[in-house]
């Protein structure tokens, strides 16, 4: 089938005389998450991760991912005559260095310029030489025979009870932003930073609640370009009592095009796609930077930590009423990773303001863990055991919060390898979680934190520590990361991360422990402010792994602490055995 498929794509390229077409895992609006709409590298090449990227050439294919995704890549791919190329292993080359070594001068690359953004296209035009690259070709589309429906949800309101700030609050902070940087207009593509700003949700994307959309902000004017029939009347007249207008989808690139010459517009390169970009009046100025509202979201109000606190209350109460129900179920043969997958969901829609899961359950037991992107079968089920560990990462949309935990609990008998393992993930992840910093701290800078234990055993592992959370919106944003890659942001107060350190063993397997912290500041003295982290997660980290003498007194503190606080919290709503569960798994060690 994927052969079938690159042939017909072959063709196509062949007509436009074109040496390499590139498919990206984006859209216009650069999603992380895909509506199915949009999920053309897949379709090509039949990789179903979240990221990578692939190139077509006349004689063969390349799959470009990265360490999260390499054994089941590799997996995905077989029989189907894509390369996979693994991104930052030794004599690998980048995906620039591959289109240069395969597509001669003056040669055509193409690419559908609605899932190029900006900066990508910049950096391929400065490293590409003379070859050509042609970004009015939409080649998938035009094979993909039973291609799914764009979506087509509606927008709604998102309450300010659980926000916290109306749209005319962010909107005067946003033109402040404009006024300081002497910028006229603000365009907006990213749809997190569009609900944001407009406090709208919707449901064209699986597990994120958002709404395809555009926006653009002036001094005196704020407009919503969206598809006529995705709202309705009445939203349109609370949008507009919030000084928004609502327009047609397709009408910005109209209004891009007649924005007045000398004027200054202010984008993010990284989040405006390059059909986008090239419509705009090439007669005013671009400013470029990071998105103004990308920095005010991930700077959580008072209200939204309140709220998302309530969150994770009910998000603990579902996950030990989950993990009581597999220790009882697996020593019946009973429970597969995709039934316990389905009764993690069952007992969060038992939470008050339960919306949706926030992504796909990782449901991973033993060698499966090891794949830290995994995504359980109901074709191939996988029945749990009495031994050895299992790993659940998963999460949940309620209105008042976006959810995000991995736990790896023991199932049974453990190996040595694996006791030391998880010991080693958990230490990482206290190290995180207690340090202290300086205001200013580059978010970067905290990754040697976390996996200092992990090197210390010679081993690592192949994705981030830790990345942003949205408030009733993806369960990933910026602009903050905890990774190994550079990144300039600060780590600064009000933000909320992940603390996801692992350890990943193929053909064994796969342990991470994740909360999810709230940046607070600790204190002051004459070196400046300091910050540090409070977990909002709660729910209980299982001991029975933990080589107790590995532990150092801070760390066997914290751990005993934080059990206990999740006992605290968590008991008022719970009884019989699922209490019990709790009083076991949250006893001192």
């Amino acid at each position: 089938m994927i052969k079938e498929r690159l042939e017909k794509l072959r063709k196509k390229m062949s007509e436009r005389n074109i040496d390499a077409y590139v498919v990206l895992s984006s859209d216009p609006h650069t999603s992380e998450y895909l509506a199915d709409y949009y999920k053309t590298r897949k379709y090509i090449t039949g990789f179903s991760g979240s990221a990578g990227t692939a190139v077509i050439l006349k004689k063969k294919a390349a799959l470009f991912t990265d360490g999260r995704y390499f054994i089941q890549a590799a997996k995905e791919l077989e029989g189907s005559t894509v390369d996979l190329m693994k991104m930052g292993e030794p004599g690998v080359p980048t995906l620039i260095e591959y289109l240069k070594e395969n597509v001669g001068e003056c040669g055509k690359i193409g690419v559908d310029g609605l899932t190029l953004d900006y900066n990508d296209y910049y950096r391929w035009l400065e490293n590409l030489g003379d070859r050509m690259i042609i970004t009015d070709v939409d080649f998938i589309g035009d094979i993909w025979e039973d291609r799914p429906e764009k979506p087509n949800s509606k927008a709604y309101a998102f309450d300010v009870k659980y926000c916290g700030k109306d749209t005319k609050t962010k909107l005067k902070e946003l033109r402040y932003f404009m006024d300081c940087n002497e910028c006229d207009y603000n365009f907006i593509g990213s749809l997190d930073d569009i609900c944001y700003l407009y406090n709208i949700r919707g449901n064209d994307v699986l597990y994120n609640p958002v709404i395809i959309s555009y926006a653009l902000v002036g001094k005196d004017f704020a407009n919503l370009y969206i598809e006529d029939e995705k709202i309705d009347d009445d939203l349109i007249e609370l949008l507009k009592e919030q000084g928004v207008t609502v327009k047609s989808y397709e009408k910005v690139f109209e209004d891009l095009s007649e924005l007045p010459g000398k004027s200054v517009l202010f984008l993010d390169p990284s989040k405006t796609n390059v059909r986008i970009y090239n419509s705009i009046n090439s007669n005013i100025r671009i400013s470029k930077g990071i998105q103004p509202t990308t920095l005010m979201k991930a700077h959580k109000n008072e209200t939204e930590i309140k709220n998302q606190k309530n969150a994770y209350i009910k998000d603990g109460v579902a996950l030990v009423k989950f993990f009581n129900w597999v220790e009882t179920g697996t020593p019946t043969g009973n429970v597969t990773e995709m039934s316990a997958a389905d009764k993690l969901r069952y007992f969060r829609e038992q939470g008050d303001l339960f919306m949706d899961l926030s992504f796909g359950t990782i449901s991973a037991y033993g060698e499966n863990a090891a794949l830290p992107h995994y995504s359980p079968s109901v074709d191939h089920p996988v029945t749990l055991q009495p031994k050895g560990l299992y790993l659940v990462d998963s999460g949940a949309q309620y209105l008042d919060g976006t959810t995000d935990i991995t736990r790896t609990v023991a199932l049974g008998e453990l190996t040595d390898d694996e006791k030391l393992h998880y010991t080693l993930t958990l230490k990482s992840h206290i190290n995180l979680m207690t340090t202290i910093f300086p205001k200013g701290t580059k978010s970067s800078s905290l990754d040697p934190i976390a996996r200092r234990p992990i090197w210390q055993e010679l081993l690592d592992f192949r994705h981030g520590t830790g990345h942003g959370v949205g408030f009733y919106l993806g369960v990933h944003e910026g602009p903050q990361r905890i990774a190994s890659v550079n990144n300039d942001i600060d780590m600064d107060e009000g933000m909320v991360t992940s603390d996801e350190p692992g350890i990943y063993i193929e053909g064994s397997h796969g342990i991470r422990i994740e909360n999810i912290m709230h940046c607070i500041k600790v204190g002051e003295s004459e070196f400046g402010e300091f910050l540090g982290f409070e977990s909002l997660s709660i729910c209980p980290i299982d001991t029975r792994p933990v080589i107790k003498e590995k532990l150092l007194p801070f760390e066997l503190e914290w751990l005993n602490n934080y059990n206990k606080e999740c006992y605290d919290k968590l008991s008022p709503y719970l009884e019989g055995s699922d209490l019990e569960y709790l009083e076991q798994q949250t006893k001192a060690i």
